[in-house]
């Protein structure tokens, strides 16, 4: 028989009972007693009762191994204190065998303590169905939350990744739009440099022609007074012999 399929006491925190056999190999039709055999005494109402609500809870386990199929239920010993002190301690050494992060999102974590509020749902609802399949209730909404919690998360990573990319090919249109406008102002200080050697030529010439015309007009005038000064000594010698 393999040991892989049943579930031990490694393998989760749950109890569970021993393994049952179920049916053998089809071709040994004569044998179908073996599976009354194996089955445990009938229980009492209650215990039915509690049984089934466990199954409810924690579904039976069934495989097949060569051509004969198991199944292994929850267990319906009910725990003592000292079974909940060991449980507590099992948790622990889980813990840290498997190295489990004591905060943030860690997969070990969840799944030890799941196991471990599982094994305290069974051990609730032997004593008080109702009370554990309140329990149940609890647990099934604190798995939906994480699921919704999980769900809103892997959204919200996919957002961000479009967003990064949305930024990304933003950051590389206003880098080009930067080159442009680095380029519109090279050619405007460029334009803005010829433009004041212009104006610097501009005022350089009219400074020369103003010069010029102010040399010319003096020249003129010095002309004019030489020559009204010629005329005015002229004048005089001619009115200077009439007396």
């Amino acid at each position: 028989m393999g040991e892989r399929a049943p579930v031990s006491a490694e393998d989760t925190l749950v109890r569970y009972d021993n393994p049952v056999l179920v049916t053998k190999q089809p071709e040994k039709p004569s044998e179908p007693s073996i599976s009354t055999a194996a089955q445990p005494c009938v229980p009492t109402e209650a215990k039915r009762e509690t049984e089934e609500i466990l199954n409810a809870i924690l579904p039976p386990k069934e495989w097949e191994e060569d051509g004969q199929i198991w199944t292994q239920k929850i267990s319906s010993t009910p725990a003592t204190r000292l079974d909940v002190i060991n449980l507590q301690e099992i948790l622990d050494t889980r813990l840290q065998q498997r190295q489990a992060r004591e905060t943030g999102i860690c997969p070990v974590r969840r799944q030890l303590y799941t196991q471990c509020f599982d094994e305290l749902i069974r051990q609730v609802t032997i004593n008080c169905g109702e009370r554990g399949l309140l329990l149940l209730r609890v647990r099934d909404e604190a798995r939906i939350t994480m699921e919704a919690y999980q769900t809103l998360y892997c959204s919200s990573i996919a957002f961000g990744m479009r967003k990064a990319l949305q930024s990304e090919q933003g950051k590389s249109d206003l880098m080009d739009q930067v080159a442009k406008l680095e380029t519109e102002r090279s050619a405007l200080e460029k334009l803005c440099t010829e433009l004041k050697q212009k104006t610097e030529q501009l005022e350089r010439r009219a400074a020369e022609l103003r010069a010029a015309e102010e040399k010319r007009h003096q020249e003129e005038l010095l002309a004019l007074k030489k020559t009204n000064a010629q005329l005015k000594a002229q004048l005089e010698g001619i009115i200077a012999p009439k007396k």
